[in-house]
């Protein structure tokens, strides 16, 4: 028997909307904080491990590839952050209607970026632009 139609719709019938592309990217953040643990335990690790292997970490770390995942995963705290205070917000009972569903979302995305942009300028300048 064939049918001309879906049982359901399909992703190709809808359009991405600011809230379900915000869902999605806080999910996705959410797993890029797990990995991005594991990169901290290692450089933990490699403290503890005394100076050799704090050594070997920060050449690890000293890579252009590593520094760009590092930028990526801060933002993804900051991101996971803001929009965790959004549904504490809702959770709370707030922040229900669709201006301010939308207007909220866009101040995580402002935020995040922003925090981010702040974070690493402080490093930098720490660093001496390294």
């Amino acid at each position: 028997m064939s049918r001309s139609k879906p049982l359901s719709p399909h992703l190709q019938v809808y359009r991405p909307q600011i809230t379900s592309v915000l869902s999605i990217t806080h999910r996705a953040t959410g797993i890029a904080l797990s990995a991005g643990t594991v990169v901290l335990l290692y450089w933990l690790a490699s403290a503890a491990g005394g100076s050799d292997a704090y050594a070997a970490a920060q050449g690890v770390f000293s890579h252009g590839l590593v520094k760009l995942l590092l930028v990526g995963w801060t933002w993804a705290f900051f991101y996971h952050l803001c929009n965790g205070l959004r549904h504490l917000a809702w959770d709370a009972g707030y922040g229900f209607k669709i201006s301010t569903v939308y207007r909220s979302g866009y101040t995580v995305i402002v935020a995040s970026l922003v925090l981010t942009g702040l974070i690493w300028a402080c490093v930098l300048a720490k660093l001496g632009g390294a």
